[in-house]
């Protein structure tokens, strides 16, 4: 990414590798048969590893090659035994031509490989340090979950991860039938569940009222929970309480609020939303929460929100807020509003503002936030939902006014501006940073990056920054 990096003189300072295996099925009968010439064993430095090391290697394979070092010799059959780290999965979150193959066929090799490699080790001494699960919920899944369960049951396994993807993963009318299959699943395999320390759920109506609950107090070890375009009868309640829930990413769920009861090890938290009627989002017993990311795509309908009452009591020492390229949907309050929500600030990034919005607004973060010490705001300026619905009747950013004030701010040592452009738009704001920030010492300006919400954009030739060289000592210049 170009960018361009701007500096005060005399300023202060501030205070799982790859590795490729034998993969080819020659290759490991090659070494099978020299294995057997007593010659050629003197010299297999690897086979003389230290067990700490060689499993190490081993580990570092996919499935069906771990399993494939068994053929070579006596001490290498025992080596599925004794893996630490055991990664089955099939398909990916973030490939969407993976939902179009045969989930039942991709099952098939999950539960073949979960059976050869479990099962296997059923009077193993050795400790299973991570399991990762990962399978389509339909065929087989049930088979998966129950070896699953065995295993955690016979075996000591100190960390376990379960991710269930479903064959479609943006359909979302198949919500009610995945819903279905996955209590199916959970009533199937609830022992699957108990000693789960991670749990990734995708597309699925999450029952009646009473079954989150439930499966979350059979979850008594789980410390990460991911629910992705999850709901529980469109705009229904969520409510989440857990005592050891460490990390929470609720995407794109049609909830109408999620209200954060009671968690009191919970540190990080993703949020995101479409449609909202009031306040999204509300936060109870958090007292350990330090980082959170909300993005919510606005209408022009909908109510702005007032941070110090949304964040609630919830303080918050790294804050992240997207836009999704519509309507700001903050709204600018003065420091004593935000005295309490904002007193341990010390980062803060606005992403995916609307080309359309003036800038100036954000600068009540900065005079709400003292003890602030970087910002960082992304401009786009590919289309937003509004566009694509020919509805630009309102500003993006009316109501996102803020009322100028001379102030001073002490601690701000670095901004961030993604998507910078030449324009008057962006080094008036810059200015105003740097006459409000008396000892800021960073500015970095960098071209408008690929766009993360979902519109494909790649960067263009005419959205580079800087252009020329030219460009980038004129805008140092005005600066």
């Amino acid at each position: 990414m170009a960018n361009s990096h701007l500096r005060r003189p005399a300023a202060r300072s501030m205070g799982k590798p790859s590795a490729k295996g034998l993969s080819s099925s020659n290759r490991w009968a090659t070494l099978a048969m020299l294995e057997e010439d007593e010659s050629v064993l003197q010299r297999d430095w690897l086979s003389n590893l230290p067990d700490d090391l060689l499993l190490d290697i081993i580990e570092r394979l996919d499935v069906a090659d771990a399993m494939r070092t068994s053929i070579l010799s006596t001490r290498w059959k025992l080596i599925p035994t004794m893996l630490s780290k055991i990664h089955i999965i099939v398909g990916s979150t973030d490939n969407v031509q993976d939902r179009t193959c045969d989930a039942a066929r991709a099952n098939a090799y999950v539960l073949g490989a979960t059976r050869s490699l479990l099962e296997s080790r059923s009077t193993s001494p050795y400790t299973i340090h991570r399991l990762c699960m990962q399978f389509f919920l339909g065929d087989a899944s049930i088979r998966i979950g129950q070896t699953v369960a065995k295993t955690m049951a016979t075996q000591k396994v100190a960390f376990a991860e379960l991710t269930i993807l479903t064959e479609m993963e943006f359909k979302r009318c198949d919500e009610v039938a995945n819903g279905n299959q996955f209590a199916s699943f959970f009533n199937a395999c609830p022992n699957t569940f108990s000693c789960l320390t991670r749990l990734k759920l995708e597309n699925l109506r999450l029952g009646k009222s009473d079954f989150f609950p439930k499966l979350l107090r059979l979850c008594e070890r789980l410390e990460f929970l991911r629910l992705d375009s999850c709901d529980m009868g469109y705009m229904s309640l969520l409510a989440v309480e857990h005592p050891r829930l460490h990390e929470i990413e609720i995407l794109w769920c049609d909830f109408e609020r999620v209200d954060l009861n009671w968690l009191p090890e919970l540190t990080m938290l993703t949020f995101s939303c479409l449609n909202y009627l009031h306040y999204p989002l509300s936060f109870g017993y958090v007292p350990l929460l330090h980082k959170a990311s909300i993005s919510i795509v606005a209408r022009p309908e909908h109510e702005m929100l007032k941070l110090s009452e949304f964040l609630g009591k919830a303080t918050i020492s790294n804050l992240c807020l997207g836009f999704g390229r519509e309507k700001i949907w903050v709204k600018p309050e003065d420091l004593r509003e935000l005295s309490q929500v904002f007193s341990k600030l010390r980062l803060v990034h606005l992403t995916a503002i609307s080309d359309e919005c003036d800038l100036t607004w954000t600068m009540f973060v900065l005079q709400g936030a003292p003890s602030l010490e970087e910002l960082g705001i992304r401009v786009c300026n590919c289309p937003g939902i509004s566009d694509e619905d020919n509805n630009n009747s309102e500003r993006k950013d009316a109501g996102a006014k803020w009322e100028a004030s001379d102030f001073k701010h002490r601690n701000l040592y670095v901004l961030r501006i993604f998507g910078f452009q030449s324009e008057d738009k962006f080094l008036d704001y810059a200015k105003a940073v740097m006459k409000a920030a008396v000892n800021l010492e960073d500015i970095y300006l960098h071209e408008k990056p690929a766009c993360k919400v979902g519109c494909g954009y790649i960067p263009r030739q005419g959205d580079r920054y800087p252009r020329s060289r030219r460009e980038e000592f004129l805008v140092r210049d005005r600066l």
